[in-house]
């Protein structure tokens, strides 16, 4: 049996929505519940699940296109958009952490990498307002060290800014640091920072198979993260106090 590669990052960056936590049936609800209120029907959960990645404000407006069947370009510059973001903002909130839940073996993993002093970060495209609220809801907010989410920056992935952003925060160059996610979105973000990029394969990734995306590595769960950080590797002690980017 092969004994894994030594462990080589010390930043480990992580998408959230299908990468630490499932999501997409709250948001699903959230958008039903918008939906219902302007008088549209509501939509599937396979539909919901292409559509996370870009953020939430596209998601619903993506959501908004498909149910009145109009281009997606004038649903952003309608009045029935500016008066669905007000409605959702309500609605979403609500269903935060009501329906989620996290992937097996993210919290075993972020508590390990936190042991050997790696640093940890959310690296999103969605509003702070419900990123915060969904790490905290989960209790995953204490084993971030860094949250960036889509509207902290001028700028949201694939751009590199984010990544960027945390490197110099941590004083960490790019060739030792792991970008994670579930999306075509993450491998460019990646790819564009200089960074490795890791893919879980049962994310959402708008509905297309991760490997075209050709990530450095695919996971089918957490564990390689886990047996990596395993082998004769000296634990060291639990990081600083997290601190969350606002």
């Amino acid at each position: 049996m092969t004994a894994p590669a030594p462990w080589r990052f010390d930043l480990v960056l992580f998408d959230l929505d299908g990468t630490l936590v499932e999501t997409a049936p709250e948001i699903r609800d959230a958008v039903d519940a918008t939906l219902q209120r302007l008088g549209l029907p509501p939509v599937e959960l396979r539909q919901v699940e292409h559509w996370i990645g870009r953020g939430t404000r596209e998601l619903l407006a993506e959501a908004l296109a498909f149910a009145t069947q109009t281009p997606l370009a004038e649903i952003r510059d309608s009045e029935l958009f500016r008066r669905a973001l007000g409605d959702f903002s309500v609605d979403y909130a609500l269903a935060s952490g009501t329906r989620s839940r996290v992937y097996p073996l993210v919290r075993e993993t972020l508590e390990a990498l936190g042991r050997h002093g790696v640093k940890r970060a959310v690296l999103t495209n969605k509003e702070q307002r419900f990123t915060l609220s969904l790490l905290r809801q989960h209790g995953l907010h204490g084993l971030i060290d860094q949250v960036v989410c889509g509207d902290t920056l001028a700028t949201r992935k694939p751009d590199p800014a984010g990544v960027a952003h945390c490197l110099q925060t941590f004083g960490i160059p790019a060739d030792r640091a792991l970008l994670v996610g579930d999306s075509s979105i993450d491998v460019a973000t990646a790819r564009n920072a200089g960074v490795a990029v890791w893919a879980v394969t049962y994310g959402y990734n708008m509905g297309q198979p991760i490997a075209a995306a050709r990530p450095d590595r695919l996971l089918a769960d957490f564990q390689p993260l886990l047996d990596a950080l395993a082998p004769p590797h000296q634990a060291l002690p639990p990081s600083p106090s997290s601190s969350i980017l606002q």
